[in-house]
């Protein structure tokens, strides 16, 4: 904590979402949730009020899970419904009966559970895992606010350019947050990775985390101005402070407003030189926002969210009618739909996968859809039949390591063709299958991978994690997360040009697609498509058209002759 001027206190923590924010603070105290009044009612009923207390939990997830989807996307959403996949592990459950059955009242089991699963998870080695510390705690905050009938925290209520200020921002408080009424985030705990940040940056609200002894320094009503690119906080800003902002913020509502023109324009370089800009999405809800936008078509369709938030796996039917939506949403327009993605982060109980050591390198994603070619001909099926209208679907397959990989799913596409031929049922017989390529492996394997393959896409989020060897999930190690490492720049410029060198298109569904540092040098090199979140659409079509063929390729030049990454850093900011 530093002081600065008389009245004016400067607060540290973590940038986790960039933007300034000033407002009035509105402290979030935790909620008093004191059971040793509760008379312990026999193990019967007591499992009787526990089981209530999980179900009204479960269906009060599900409609803020559905309510969370619509306001900051599918993805985000999932950290919600998976509190649901929590509570509804079988050995966690038998413990909290158990404890029951011992004389505890439930609100006890509760507690007593959850601190057990809270302390096991914030001692693991792994910063992912470490993070569901956080859930616990707010499933057990929840379930005993349910025990206790205690009102939860409702911040839909937030008057305009409120300063949140918080011990943390646990997923259930943010459903019916007004994203325009507040100012700022700002909470004691959490990082740049933790789910508070995740969905700061998701709502585009400014976020500092991780601020020490932060509840006792501020108080509701306090002036604050916070800088969630520095993690500065400031208490009490003074005049020249306030002015610094308000003329920031003017110049923001300026450059929002005149992205507008963008929405219609074609996605061209200064040159007019054309490229293909589209849109990420998890969820067919976010269809409206993609077209809003003016995306050229859909770059990632993220199926795995269809598996989540259920008890068991959606028929072909099911799946079919979700794909031929969003084909028919984006009629002539590519739809690049990425099969099954699960295990590394995404859990999915019912589909076995498993406890492993280090999932990320584990038995997921395409390893796990070949072993499974009954499962995973379901879904090719309900692919091969939403494309028979439009003739717009792509099949995209994750984690590609080899060329067997990539042969083996053509072979089962072509049986379940196949399948549906014999049962005259309509598909698209000519459905590209392209590759994600986000492994070592790809990279070192582009120019065979390019014969086998209809087209390309680059995951850099994967791709940086694994050709740096860093969990992008860790906090001792994030800051060595970085796209614009020299190994990863070769890469990307390899695969572009074995891409190039084939004649099939290749794009990025990375988040360095939407980096200003790294367009002029996909620019350069070639790339076909850029692929981004929607709310990231009309930024990156202005960037693109600010570079020149000539400025990009010297750019590009330039920078691969740099040798560390502080360097390429530089020479690019040097263009802006």
């Amino acid at each position: 904590m530093n002081k600065k001027g008389d009245d004016a206190m400067i607060l540290n923590g973590i940038g986790a979402s960039d933007g300034l924010g000033l407002g009035n603070a509105v402290c979030i105290r935790e909620s008093v949730l004191d059971y040793t009044g509760v008379i312990y009612a026999g193990a019967e009923a007591e499992k009787a009020r526990l089981l209530a207390a999980v179900d009204a939990f479960c269906r009060d997830t599900e409609r803020m899970t559905q309510k969370m989807s619509g306001q900051v996307g599918q993805h985000e959403a999932e950290i919600l419904s998976g509190h649901i996949a929590m509570l509804a592990d079988p050995f966690l459950r038998a413990q909290l009966e158990e404890k029951v059955e011992q004389g505890s009242v439930a609100e006890q089991a509760v507690d007593e559970v959850c601190a057990f699963y809270e302390e096991l998870f914030s001692q693991a080695d792994d910063e992912l895992v470490r993070q569901r510390a956080a859930d616990v705690r707010d499933i057990r905050n929840r379930l005993l606010g349910l025990l206790l009938h205690v009102k939860p925290i409702d911040l839909s209520a937030l008057t305009p350019h409120s300063v949140l200020v918080a011990p943390d921002l646990t997923p259930s408080m943010t459903v019916g947050l007004r994203a325009e009424n507040v100012a700022a985030i700002v909470t004691q705990s959490g990082g740049r990775t933790s789910h508070s940040a995740i969905l700061a940056r998701a709502l585009g609200i400014p976020a500092v985390l991780g601020v020490p002894n932060l509840m006792n320094a501020l108080s509701d009503g306090d002036r604050v101005l916070v800088n969630g690119g520095t993690g500065e906080v400031i208490l009490n800003p003074d005049a020249a402070q306030a002015e610094a902002y308000r003329i920031w913020n003017e110049a923001s509502i300026r450059e929002r407003q005149s992205l507008q023109a963008y929405r219609t324009r074609p996605t061209e370089n200064a040159d007019g030189r054309r490229v293909s800009l589209y849109a990420n999405i998890g969820s067919t809800a976010q269809l409206d926002e993609v077209s809003s936008v003016g995306a050229e078509g859909i770059g990632l369709f993220r199926t795995e969210f269809l598996f989540m938030e259920r008890s068991d796996a959606p028929g072909e039917e099911e799946q079919y009618q979700a794909y031929r939506a969003v084909a028919g949403a984006m009629p002539e327009r590519d739809v690049l739909i990425r099969t099954l993605d699960i295990g590394g982060d995404k859990d999915v109980p019912y589909l076995s996968v498993g406890k492993e050591e280090n999932p990320f390198l584990g038995y997921r994603a395409i390893r796990y859809c070949l072993d499974r070619p009954d499962f995973f001909s379901t879904q090719l099926k309900a692919l091969l039949r939403a494309g028979a209208e439009y003739q717009n679907v792509k099949i995209m397959l994750p984690l590609i390591t080899s060329v067997e990989e990539i042969r083996a799913a053509r072979a089962l596409l072509e049986k379940c063709k196949a399948e549906l031929q014999e049962k005259g049922q309509v598909f698209d017989r000519n459905i590209s299958l392209g590759v994600m390529i986000e492994t070592p492996a790809a990279v070192q394997l582009a120019d065979q991978l390019a014969k086998e393959a209809d087209f390309f896409s680059i995951g850099t989020n994967d791709l940086t994690q694994y050709t740096l060897a860093v969990d992008r999930g860790n906090a001792k190690v994030e800051q060595m997360y970085d796209p614009l490492h020299p190994a990863v720049l070769r890469s990307v410029r390899q695969v572009i040009s074995a891409a190039r060198k084939a004649q099939i298109p290749v794009g990025m569904c990375g988040e360095a697609a939407a980096d200003p540092k790294m367009i002029p040098l996909l620019l350069a090199w070639g790339l076909d498509e850029f692929s981004v979140s929607a709310p990231s659409v009309l930024t990156v079509r202005k960037w693109i058209s600010q570079w020149s063929d000539r400025q990009a390729g010297e750019l590009a030049q330039r920078v691969m002759e740099l040798v560390t990454t502080e360097e390429i850093h530089r020479e690019i900011e040097k263009m802006f």
